[in-house]
């Protein structure tokens, strides 16, 4: 049995959900159910069921790739999979990307210059869901994998040769835009739309509700809406021995390929194409668990290998399964923890919290001092003796030429050359280039100039202190580091150039964490080296280690963990010796390396 909603409400509705609440619209489409087509002046009014809906998380992201859409289906699966037919929407520009990579292997992608066809996704959570950091967590996971899930589906219907799939869309190139709306939701929730639109009155895990119409000609593919039952996901992710978080992926994939005509309910065929399909994306995808029609299989054959399951609701939150696949995660802040307003997210506060709660030792690994990790840190709560970074937790800092161990006592230090040094402030001088000396604790300076202060402002460092000459400065204690501020053209095209004839010979060495920054620093410096000198105090093995990061100081580092991921602003040295290339630092690139991998 199949079903759309008429022409004259979805017209109606797409216009009137623009900034509207997703739960708000699941109300809506019950309502219109009931009103004649020839009278939309009669519609609700919007206002009046916004209050359904806490949450509203929206964004669109681009693909380039040839495209082929699907219709819907109204089937089920085991014991509560339904599929129906409704629709939401909304749009805020992000590009997306996270692939896995070959070791060593440089990307290298060719520019395509047909028009990019826009995904418009929408993540609501409704009301009634209980205030829970990780159904806040989830729906912003849900906000980086949607579109890749649903370019990765797109890309498999290329030239594909299903035989079940209806496939009332062909070229979905011809669309401006491919709009795609998700809602978490509660039983009684998913229940009450399951009663209305299949007259089965129980709760259910997932429903997809297609608004595609061919004949309206619009340009663009509505494509429709999957409905997810957290606390019937939360049931089941227990039973199936995983996380929430990958159910409820395992839910949506299984809602999207209803969208895109798959249904498994046809005849054997059908479900073995549908399977197939799930279990591909979920795999490319890198995410865990067994496709919905191979777990509802698996349990139907054996059902009593499962653990009971109690019959009293369990608070989505309270469920963590897997064990941490690595014992410390060693992570950058600029450029990869920190986004470009130089802040930590607080989804990638939260992640640091998880992956700490679940036994995982977080170690900060960074160019930056002690002091300004701390206070970055402390803005997000992840501060202090029961956080990631305080005066008695380990870390590397300043390039690893600070390391701190066991009860955050320092276990290595070392020195830039001061003829060096004295030779870089000369020439700052000279060139009124601003220039920073990273000593421990403290940052000094020979001049004020804005740049120097934004170092303190933006960054975190401590404020600098303006030494009246370079022997006061040399003085006034050791320095590890020098640090130039000038333009990114100024860096490359003048700065870089310079220093790396000036200190040949094993004098010192450069190393570029941002673009518009040039260190100079100790000979054969790196985090790598500081990195393996902390696991060697604690006696831990690299294949007990993920590292994030994203510039070129961090290629040693990435290329010493069991795991290494470079984030996708990251530097291209970088990117070549990752295993993996995820978000971006805007992107929340540390969270999703983390829920990814990490677990």
């Amino acid at each position: 049995m199949r079903s759309r909603l008429p022409p004259i409400l979805l017209r109606n509705l797409h216009s009137s959900l623009d900034v509207s609440s997703m739960a708000a619209a699941g109300f809506i489409f019950r309502t219109l159910s009931t009103h004649s087509l020839t009278a939309p002046s009669k519609l609700p009014s919007l206002p009046s069921l916004v209050s359904h809906c806490r949450s509203n998380l929206s964004y669109s992201t681009s693909s380039s790739s040839p495209l082929f859409g699907g219709l819907f289906g109204a089937h089920r699966c085991r014991d509560g999979d339904w599929i129906l037919s409704r629709r939401l929407g909304g749009k805020v520009l992000a590009s997306q990307r996270g692939y896995r990579k070959v070791r060593g292997r440089p990307s290298a992608r060719k520019k395509d210059k047909r028009k990019e066809l826009e995904l418009d996704v929408r993540i609501g959570i409704e009301e009634q869901l209980p205030d829970d950091s990780e159904i806040l967590d989830i729906a912003e996971m849900l906000r980086l994998n949607v579109p890749m899930a649903m370019k990765l589906a797109f890309d498999g219907l290329k030239d594909s040769d299903h035989k079940t799939r209806d496939s009332s869309v062909d070229n979905v190139g011809q669309f401006e835009s491919v709009e795609l709306s998700i809602l978490l939701c509660n039983d009684e929730f998913i229940r009450e739309l399951n009663k209305d639109w299949r007259n089965e009155d129980h709760a259910t895990d997932v429903l997809s509700m297609s608004q595609h119409v061919p004949e309206l000609k619009l340009p663009m593919l509505m494509l429709g809406d999957i409905i997810i039952s957290v606390e019937t996901a939360a049931r089941q992710a227990e039973e199936r021995g995983h996380t929430l978080l990958d159910e409820i992926r395992v839910l949506m994939v299984h809602g999207l390929l209803h969208l895109l005509g798959f249904d498994h309910e046809l005849n054997e065929e059908a479900e073995a194409e549908m399977e197939e399909e799930e279990e591909r994306l979920l795999k490319s995808l890198g995410w865990k668990g067994k496709g919905l029609i191979q777990s509802a299989s698996s349990v139907e054959s054996d059902e009593t290998l499962l653990p009971k399951i109690s019959d009293g609701r369990k608070k989505a939150g309270s469920l963590r399964f897997y064990k941490p696949k690595f014992s410390y995660i060693f992570c950058d802040m600029d450029g990869t923890l920190l986004n470009s307003k130089s802040q930590i997210s607080a989804t990638n506060a939260e992640a640091l919290r998880e992956a700490s709660s679940r036994g995982v030792k977080v170690v900060i690994a960074t160019g930056k001092t002690r002091p300004a990790a701390i206070a970055l840190l402390k803005m997000v709560d992840l501060a202090g003796r029961d956080g990631i970074a305080s005066e008695y937790s380990p870390g590397v800092f300043i390039q690893g030429l600070l390391v701190y161990g066991k009860q955050g006592r320092e276990i290595h230090r070392r020195n830039l050359d001061p003829h060096v040094c004295k030779e870089a402030f000369d020439y700052s001088v000279e060139h009124n280039v601003p220039l920073i000396a990273f000593s421990e604790n403290r940052c000094l300076t020979l001049f004020s100039h804005p740049l120097v202060d934004a170092l303190h402002t933006i960054y975190h460092e401590p404020r600098a202190e303006v030494m009246g000459s370079v022997e006061d400065l040399l003085s006034s204690g050791d320095v590890q580091k020098v640090l130039f501020l000038d333009t990114a053209e100024g860096v490359s095209g003048r700065l870089r150039p310079y220093w790396s004839e000036a200190i040949k010979g094993g004098r010192a060495s450069v190393v570029q964490a941002q673009p518009d920054m040039l260190e100079i620093v100790p000979a054969g410096t790196s985090k790598g080296s500081g990195v393996r000198m902390l696991l060697d105090h604690f006696g831990v093995g690299a294949d007990e280690v993920m590292a994030i990061g994203d510039g070129e100081n961090d290629v040693e580092m990435i290329e010493l963990a069991s795991l290494g991921v470079a984030l996708s602003n990251g530097s291209e040295k970088t990117k070549a010796v990752a295993d993996v290339i995820g978000v971006s630092n805007d992107e929340d690139g540390v969270a999703d390396a983390i829920y990814r991998y990490a677990f």
